[in-house]
């Protein structure tokens, strides 16, 4: 049965090193936010590996009588099998970083009876005009808006209520904590943010914001949302 078997041949992916044990504590938040991105991505594409070898993490790679199976790659299905093991370890615990820094980041707010406090805005305006297109539910609605700040720049108003904050919606937003990580790692560019605007001649609009430090005031866009 060996004769069929050969070296594994399946791709490494994005270089990613392990977070445990803190040594990944050092980084920012932006950083491991694209370590998470590179992980996610070589899981996908090792997934996809197993996808093409029609088996998944469970697949038996033995016949019954305890050979390995000739009709599969069993030397890169296992190579694969333990890279995904690894990756989803080292998922886990850079996600536990993730939320330090962001307990962190909310203790640092904890001087003011506050609502959590969104980052983004800048300098040039989104707005567009009402889009067609099939709605995710709001999950959070805008409380206040800063003055000269970006947000109210980028045409943010209180009482919008937010569909979409980049890659965050109702279904992950985790009580508001991912738009918090959104922010913070997307410092400097463009953060995509669907709104709905109640009102007699109520809108849905597209707004860019872009999270800033050196508008004057206080976090990178000047606005406060609450869950809805």
């Amino acid at each position: 049965m060996s004769s069929g078997l050969h070296a594994p041949t399946v791709p490494s992916g994005p270089t990613t090193q392990p977070v445990a044990n803190g040594r990944a504590t050092h980084l920012t938040l932006p950083e491991l936010q694209r370590r998470k991105d590179n992980v996610e991505a070589e899981l996908k594409a090792l997934g996809s590996v197993l996808d093409s070898h029609g088996v998944n993490m469970n697949t038996s790679l033995l016949t019954p009588d305890g050979f390995p199976r000739a009709d599969l790659d069993v030397a890169q299905i296992r190579t694969t099998r333990a890279r995904i093991i690894y990756l989803r370890n080292d998922y886990k615990e850079l996600m536990s970083v993730i939320e330090r820094h962001l307990h962190e980041h909310f203790a640092n707010l904890e001087d003011g009876d506050e609502p959590v406090e969104m980052a983004a805005g800048g300098g040039v305006s989104g707005l567009t005009d009402s889009v067609s297109e099939t709605l995710d539910p709001a999950f959070a609605k805008v409380n206040t808006v800063t003055p000269n700040s970006p947000a109210e720049t980028a045409g943010l108003k209180p009482g919008d209520l937010i569909r979409n904050f980049g890659y965050v919606n109702h279904g992950n937003h985790n009580n508001l904590a991912r738009v918090s990580e959104c922010v913070m790692g997307n410092e400097g560019q463009n953060i995509l943010v669907k709104v709905s605007r109640p009102g007699p001649s109520a809108q849905e609009l597209r707004l860019t914001l872009v999270p800033r430090r050196d508008w004057g005031g206080r976090g990178l866009l000047g606005c406060h949302i609450l869950p809805v």
